[in-house]
């Protein structure tokens, strides 16, 4: 018996929790690595994608890269393997049970007695009844599994491209600044020496060093911003805080020329979000378990050979049969709580599905909205600067104040700064639809484009 059972024993293997295993494992990740493996990655929504680090990634690219070298996503990717333990749990049946007994006659009348022995192989033929639930609620459960891993690495996704996209637009926030900075540092030397010479006041110098100490403060405030944007980038593409992640120049920014309609982003919306299938299958998987849980209520049966020999020397061989009476234990708890279980599935699906709905129809009026906003403060932008060539001859020429110039000056600059940052959630809302949807904003606008 030793001989049968134990080539099938699985044997233990200790994983050390130490310094070289979290050395390991936290290393950084090797570029080469990643661009094989952006080639082949299989997802449901994501692509594969050529990556070139030299030339810089774009916030696709930084998609796929956060899929394969985030840490975090391990951890989602190991449930895979708990899923498919428990299928495989689910389709072993039990052992059958061994016996043997001995029986030694020590008083009495035992003359010409012999010992007595008993042998008796049972098994519990319930699980037969219960195993194909059991079976489909494991695998109903598994497919689930992946489709949440699958779901959790499309928000991953989307969220390295959320981070690359306000990465790239403080960079340019960063150079409109700097830009400021550098103008309005050159201009108070300017006036400072036309001061010296009694060309210009002190209230003239006064003016434009505080546009310029405005400017500079701006500037650093923005200069902290973007570097807390790049150690987030760095953070969810699974690099080190200080590995440089170089950004393409000519990166094309989310700015929708035409969005599409609600009802083309809610048509087959249910069949597109990864986690609304995995909630479909979550509660096929739990209906499978009702099933198994009302079988479960048939009494347990056990039966099996028997092989005796008494102490008179009576051999007798035979079977044995036995059954559970269902006096008390109908397995009605198990079958309360599978009930419960399923109904809280289902209002959970229902749920999922309202607040999906919901939520698209509420970021799509607040991108029409943002698109507005980008109109206006365009228009804005495109008439300040005329304000401020205007003001700047009348500086020149004495007409217009120090103090008015630059307070038109700074407003041109807010101006600007703020475009930006109307552009960039606009960015991030487009990024919150793509989540919503379950699918790419260019996909969705060609599908409105074909609607229409």
């Amino acid at each position: 018996m030793a001989l049968f059972v134990l080539p099938g024993c699985a044997a233990y293997h200790p994983k050390p929790l130490d310094e070289q295993a979290v050395s390991e494992r936290l290393k950084s990740p090797v570029t080469e690595t990643i661009r094989i493996e952006a080639l082949e990655i299989k997802h449901p929504i994501l692509k594969p994608q050529t990556i070139d680090f030299k030339k810089g990634i774009s916030a696709a690219d930084a998609a796929i890269i956060a899929v394969i070298a985030n840490p975090s996503l391990r951890t989602e990717r190991d449930r895979r393997g708990i899923a498919g333990a428990q299928l495989l749990q689910a389709g072993i049946l039990p052992n059958p049970a061994f016996t043997y007994s001995m029986d030694f006659p020590t008083g009495g009348a035992t003359r010409g007695t012999v010992n007595g022995y008993g042998l008796t192989l049972d098994w519990t033929i319930n699980s037969l009844f219960t195993r194909g639930a059991r079976v489909d609620s494991a695998r109903a459960a598994a497919t689930s599994v992946d489709l949440e891993v699958a779901w959790k690495e499309w928000q991953v996704a989307e969220s390295a491209k959320l981070h690359v996209y306000r990465l790239a637009f403080l960079e340019k926030q960063l150079s409109v600044a700097d830009d400021e900075v550098t103008r309005l540092q050159q201009n108070l030397k300017a006036i400072k020496k036309a001061v010296s010479l009694g060309d210009m006041t002190a209230l003239d110098q006064e003016a434009a060093g505080a546009a310029f100490r405005s400017a500079r403060t701006s500037f650093l405030d923005i200069a902290r911003q973007l570097e807390q944007e790049r150690l987030a980038v760095n953070r969810i593409l699974g690099f080190p805080p200080k590995y440089n992640i170089l950004l393409k120049k000519d990166m094309s920014l989310p700015a929708p020329e035409k969005l599409p309609p609600l009802k083309v982003i809610l048509k087959g919306l249910e069949e597109r979000r990864l986690d609304l299938l995995a909630l479909r299958m979550g509660y096929q998987s739990q209906e499978a378990r009702l099933r198994a849980a009302v079988l479960g209520q048939f009494p347990a049966i056990d039966i099996g050979p028997t092989h005796l020999r008494d102490t008179g020397d009576v051999v007798t061989t035979g079977f044995t049969a036995s059954i559970s009476l269902p006096f008390f234990d109908l397995n009605q708890g198990h079958i309360a709580i599978e009930k419960a279980t399923r109904q809280r599935l289902f209002d959970e699906y229902m749920d999922r599905v309202f607040q999906a709905r919901s939520g698209a129809a509420r970021i799509l009026a607040d991108m029409r909205d943002l698109e507005k906003q980008i109109d206006a403060a365009q228009d804005t932008v495109k008439l300040l600067k005329k304000l401020v060539d205007s003001s700047y001859n009348g500086f020149l020429e004495g007409n217009i104040d120090a103090l008015t110039y630059y307070n038109e000056l700074n407003r041109l600059f807010t101006k600007k700064l703020d475009l930006l940052k109307l552009q960039q959630n606009l960015a991030d809302s487009v990024v919150a639809l793509e989540i919503t949807s379950g699918e790419h904003l260019g996909q969705m606008e060609k599908k409105g484009a074909a609607t229409k």
